[in-house]
């Protein structure tokens, strides 16, 4: 495979995070240097190890900074051309305080963005969620202009991705710094590697296992990891991306029904083949956080006008079957 060599720096936040290793992949495969922030360095070796399998890591590099401190971001945009902000706290499960995902999601990208901004960064791409455009709303049709409603019961996780983005947008109003936004639906997909923690892994994990007894009465927009991470790498140098946000997902919702059959039609036997009723989600959802987290979405199913990020990002997406299945063979390793 031949390797175009780009001489720009991009820094990737979270890149030891199931999203944030696909982004890597892929810009490495372009031929970018990438700088990755972790917590820790503990997380490095066994992120390159991971890439390494599918990219090139001659041009890797690493840089310690957490979302929820100053230290060590200057140091690690320095000669970077463009930021992908992919670091942020992924459950649906309920907190018992809704500022822990708030607070990390909203301060740090703040502290990302500003210090993009200090380093001369050309554009920064951010990863926000369909969430932060259908929370709070009834069954219908949503496009990049609508956003979703705090002010109702719509659980941490969509308020965290709502803040967060609207303080990127806030940040970056009349300055030099471009910034062009990535709305991500479920993910699927295999994982390189990362801690299978985001809430789609979590669910077809159980589901594979036995463990989700009946299906939940959901329908989202759904896409695959590799798709998010070609898409996230697409916006930082397309022309007309800078000051959109780009719909990351199917147009319709795919039912987790749907999910369900194609995992069985694969050979996991345990994945349910029952509807759960709404109203024993509801009971449940009094003392389980994570059937609580999933109640806003029950019965909604959100459609997209996702035609921009095909128009301006000339995405091809994998098909969803695919995505399925190739992410419970990883898991089932």
């Amino acid at each position: 495979m031949s390797i175009q060599a780009h001489q720009e720096s991009v820094l990737v936040t979270g890149i030891s995070g199931y999203i944030g290793q696909h982004c890597a992949a892929e810009l490495l495969r372009q031929g970018y240097d990438v700088v990755g922030t972790v917590r820790s360095r503990s997380k490095a070796e066994s992120t390159k190890a991971a890439l390494a399998r599918v990219a090139p890591v001659d041009r890797l590099s690493f840089a310690e900074a957490d979302l929820l401190s100053d230290a060590g971001w200057k140091e690690a945009m320095k000669g970077c051309a463009y930021v992908l902000h992919v670091a942020s706290p992924f459950r649906l499960k309920e907190p018992a305080d809704e500022n822990e995902l708030i607070l990390p999601a909203v301060q740090g990208t703040r502290r990302v963005v500003t210090a993009a901004q200090m380093a001369g960064v050309r554009r920064l791409v951010l990863t926000s969620s369909i969430f932060a455009i259908i929370a709070g709303k009834e069954t219908g049709r949503y496009g990049p202009g609508d956003w979703s409603d705090t002010n109702a019961n719509i659980g941490a996780y969509a308020k965290s991705k709502t803040f967060a983005e609207r303080a990127a947008w806030d940040a970056t109003k009349g300055g030099n710094m471009e910034l062009a936004v990535i709305n991500p639906g479920a993910v699927f997909g295999p994982s390189l590697g990362a801690a299978l923690e985001g809430q789609s892994v979590t669910m077809m994990t159980k589901m594979i296992a036995g463990k989700v007894p009946m299906i939940p009465d959901m329908g989202m927009g759904m896409v695959d990891v590799r798709d998010v991470a070609r898409l996230h790498v697409a916006a930082m140098t397309a022309a007309g991306a800078a000051g959109k946000r780009f719909i990351a997902c199917t147009a319709e919702p795919v039912e987790m029904a749907a999910v369900a059959q194609v995992l069985r039609e694969a050979g996991y036997a345990k994945a349910p083949s029952k509807k759960a009723p709404t109203f024993l989600l509801r009971f449940i959802g009094l003392f389980d956080p994570e059937a609580r987290g999933m109640l806003p979405f029950i019965g909604r199913k959100a459609s997209f006008d996702n035609r921009a990020t095909f128009e301006v990002l000339g995405w091809k997406p994998t098909a969803m079957d695919v995505s399925f299945r190739e992410m419970a063979a990883a898991i089932s390793k």
